[in-house]
């Protein structure tokens, strides 16, 4: 999964789409200008890559690509705060908000939002804060499970993140390589906690840190063939996709050069790898795997949208209007 650098395909871009290993594309807020102009461009996409999987990170707060003529979405916090006041009332607005940012999203033609975030607010960690539901782990299972629901009735598929759990750790792996020292024993009975819950109830996909559990394993979950070939595939049974998260981070670094890091993860079990925000890299890892002839994997089908929507008519329904009206009011109580 690779990016491109504008609100259209150049001729580079629409050769590297059509490139056999490239599986992928995810979209950020400078190829995003208005609603048509993103039509637009999955257009174009979809005319040179028609099974091309279409992703944007669309979790709400300050992590949502799409601003103008979308839905502003809360972070998922004040969801958080909603059930320490009302349980139920919090998880019928936590499937409303799921629906939708999915809805809204497959109406555009893009497949998955990479969400949602099932780390726990310990707070401490900055990059994660209020993108997690709570720091509760049995209320970020609830919670999340309720806006995955919303997002499956929209008909998408979806990505928790970031497995075993980064919100121990204060270092943003975007810039640093985190290390949590914490025992498996800690992690287990916190953080693995929402992931086990949901891989349970048919969670799709899930996105490992790039965080170093110095007492497990010394390499980022995401490298290490005991999170995910051991324990996320043997011992808990999950068969849903494994996304690498972006390769470019400072927290992949420790893997080596691209072509060490796209071999390590998938060897430690990954299905799909990102290279985003690095073209010389995507270059790279996409040499890599044409040399290895990687023959890709099959689960990433299943993370295809299968909701079809009209933008004017999802806007026209009373469920659009109660959910878009329930964001609102959250956003206005930060």
């Amino acid at each position: 999964m690779l990016d491109i650098a504008g609100l259209s395909l150049t001729a580079e871009d629409k050769t590297l789409l059509q490139n056999p290993q490239v599986g992928g594309l995810i979209l950020f807020s400078r190829n995003y200008r208005s609603p048509e102009q993103l039509a637009s461009l999955v257009q174009e996409v979809r005319a040179c890559a028609p099974r091309m999987l279409i992703a944007v990170d669309q979790e709400g707060g300050r992590v949502q690509r799409f601003r103008e003529g979308f839905t502003r979405l809360p972070p998922m916090a004040v969801l958080g705060s909603l059930y320490r006041e009302s349980r139920d009332n919090a998880l019928a607005v936590a499937t409303d908000i799921g629906w939708l940012m999915a809805a809204e999203l497959i109406a555009y033609g893009v497949d998955i939002s990479f969400a949602p975030v099932l780390d726990l607010d310990f707070g401490v960690s900055q990059v994660i804060g209020d993108r997690a539901f709570s720091a509760k782990p049995e209320e970020v299972a609830e919670l999340a499970g309720a806006f995955i629901q919303g997002m499956r009735e929209a008909g998408m598929a979806s990505t928790g993140k970031h497995f075993p759990g980064h919100g121990w750790v204060v270092a943003d792996s975007h810039l640093e390589i985190p290390v949590d020292e914490r025992s498996l024993s800690e992690i287990e009975a916190q953080d693995l906690v929402p992931f086990i819950a949901l891989m349970q109830q048919g969670l799709d996909a899930v996105m490992p840190a790039h965080v170093i559990y110095r007492q497990v394993d010394d390499r980022p979950a995401g490298f290490s063939p005991y999170w995910i070939g051991q324990r996320l595939r043997q011992e808990i049974g999950f068969d849903g996709v494994v996304f690498s998260d972006d390769l470019t981070m400072e927290g992949a670094s420790v893997a080596g050069s691209f072509e060490a890091r796209a071999a390590q993860a998938l060897e430690a079990g990954c299905d799909m790898l990102l290279v985003c925000n690095n073209r010389p890299a995507a270059l790279q890892v996409l040499r890599y795997l044409e040399a290895t002839e990687h023959p890709g994997s099959a689960r990433i089908q299943r993370m295809s949208a299968t909701g079809c929507y009209h933008p004017d008519q999802i806007r026209s329904t009373e469920r659009w209007q109660r959910a878009s009206d329930s964001a609102s009011q959250l956003i206005n109580t930060q």
